[in-house]
Parts: structure tokens; sequence; C-alpha cells
């Protein structure tokens, strides 16, 4: 079995839905000819023909607008924002009509629709095509937001995007596209939605993140361990609905909790589960509840970009202050 990167991944999932459901449709901008701008989409057009993956005009609200149509009547629509950072345009479409429109329609009329987007920093590109802005989405009820951190995870979540009956946001790590390779079985397995991946045991202090910053944390976990910290690591994948009760099962073992995420710390989604720890697990903490995040700014241009981005001493330094706390 060959090995593949994350985009790859992608690629893999986007194939072998389109292959198995004549339903599922790409579209976007440049994802037909040109394969997507970080070749997502690369290949799918001469397999599946342009009638399904289908190259639109540089219009995010038409594409959102169309979008919505599509899946409300019976299509199963991915389409992409080529930066997350153009996303903003898609987003009346997507928080008016396409998460109420099972509500609206008293269950008539569902959206099976996927929103791609490459997302975060990290890649050396000006501040619209380097946002973390997930949290914009989390607060929209009727939406599931995924952020995929590895090839696996991202082939068997955007399986499980595609097949889900409502929809999706399905935004992709693009420092880590192509920064490492894993063996991904194309066998059509889904992973589950709304579950946390528990992705190292620990005692002493949970570490929680999810996207890119799996990376730095999971190097935190190895800097902490060389120091006789055993950190536990949870990547959350799906942000909303939010599997609290793994965070919880966690924190109540080691009394300590570190949220890492890229998006500037006010109103980050980091800041809903200190909130739900605050209220739900205040007998469990030992410390206060720390936030390794991006800064309160536009994310600057690349000589400053690696400064702004949680760092895995940052992590550690988190860390260690909730220790020395209790």
């Amino acid at each position: 079995m060959a090995q593949i990167t994350l985009i790859e991944a992608v690629t893999q999932a986007l194939a072998y839905e389109m292959a198995h459901d004549e339903s599922v449709v790409v579209l976007g901008e440049d994802v037909g000819v040109n394969g997507g701008v970080f070749r997502a989409t690369q290949g799918l057009q001469e397999k599946f023909g342009e009638l399904r993956v289908l190259d639109t005009p540089l219009d995010e609200t038409t594409i959102a607008g169309v979008t919505v149509g599509m899946a409300a009547q019976g299509m199963k629509p991915v389409a992409e924002a080529q930066f997350e950072g153009f996303i903003y345009p898609m987003m009346e479409q997507i928080a008016c009509h396409a998460a109420r429109l099972r509500n609206r329609t008293r269950g008539r009329i569902t959206v099976p629709a996927v929103w791609r987007a490459p997302w975060g920093g990290g890649i050396r590109a000006p501040e619209h095509h380097s946002e973390a802005n997930e949290h914009l989405f989390t607060n929209i009820p009727g939406l599931r937001v995924v952020l995929p951190s590895s090839p696996a995870r991202a082939y068997g979540l955007l399986l499980a995007a595609i097949r889900d009956p409502d929809p999706v946001m399905f935004f992709e790590p693009k420092r880590i596209y192509r920064q490492y390779k894993e063996e991904v079985p194309d066998d059509g397995e889904a992973l589950p939605l709304d579950v946390c991946f528990v992705l190292r045991d620990g005692t002493d202090v949970t570490l929680v993140t999810w996207g890119a910053q799996v990376k730095e944390t999971l190097e935190a976990a190895d800097a902490l361990a060389a120091e006789g910290i055993s950190a536990e690591v949870i990547d959350v994948a799906t942000l909303t609905p939010l599997d609290f009760d793994t965070i919880a099962e966690s924190v109540a073992k080691t009394g300590r909790c570190v949220i890492v995420h890229e998006a500037p710390k006010t109103a980050g989604f980091g800041a809903e589960i200190a909130a739900r720890l605050a209220e739900e697990c205040m007998y469990d903490l030992l410390a206060p509840v720390e936030r390794v995040t991006g800064f309160d700014t536009h994310i600057p241009l690349f000589r400053l970009e690696m400064k702004y981005l949680p760092s895995t001493e940052r992590v550690v330094e988190a860390a260690k202050r909730t220790l020395a706390a209790s």
C-alpha cells in the first residue's frame, strides 16, 4: 500500500465517493482543468467529466448559492473555496439557507453539501490566503465544522462529510498538505464525525487541539515526556457538534488542560472549550485552563508568520504553568 499526503488523501476520498455515488459533484474555481490551486481535484474532471467537476466563475457567492440549490434538490455537491479567507462572501448562503433549511422546512428539505477550504497559515502567503476562521462557523446552528489533521483522518472524515445528510464545513490545514505521508487504504471506510481522537494517553496534563497544530502539540508531548511529564493529546477533529465527553474524561484524569489553536485568542473555539470546562469540570481542575493561540491581529506576512502560529515551545511552557499552579 502506497503512502500518501493529506492533499492526496482528499483527492482519493473525492474520487472514491464520486465513483460510488453519481449524485456527488465537485464545483469551484479552477477545480476542473487545473485540478485546484493546491491540486486537490487533479484528474477528477478527466475521470468523471465536465458535468460532475465544474469550473465556476470567480464568484464565491454564486458557488455557495448553487451548492445550496443542488443539495436541496437531492445532489451531494462538494464546493471548494480556494482559500478560507475567500469564504466570507459564501457565508450568507451558508448561514441563512444551508444551515436552516432542515429546520425551516421541518425536515422536508435537507442540504447534504460540503464546503472545502484550504485553512490556516504557514505557507508564506498574504492574509486572505492564511486565515484560520473556523470559530465563525461553530456558532451557526445546523452546521458541522470538521478539521482533519492527518492523511488518514482527512480521507475518513471527508467520506463521512460527503455522506452526511446535513451541511459540513471541511477545513483542510494546508501547511501540512504535503508535510508527511502515511498509509491510507482506499477502501471507502469513513471515520465517525462528532468524535474526538485521543492520539496519546497521559496522566499529568491534557493537550487539546485540532488541524495543523496537532503536529506541534504532539511534539510538545514528546518534549514534556523527556522531562517526566505525561501529556494526553486530543485531536478534536469535529468542532461542532463537540465531543466534550472525551475532553472532560481526560481532564478528570489529568486535572489540567492546555488548548492549542491557530485562530485569534479572543472568542476562538478554545474559549468555548475552556468555558465548558469551567462550568462542568471545575472540581476536576487542579490549575486554570491555559490557551496557546494565534494573536488578536491579522496574521502577518511571512517574515513574522511563524512567530504568530502556536509553537512547540509555547505549548510546553503553558503545560508547565499548569503544573506549577498546582
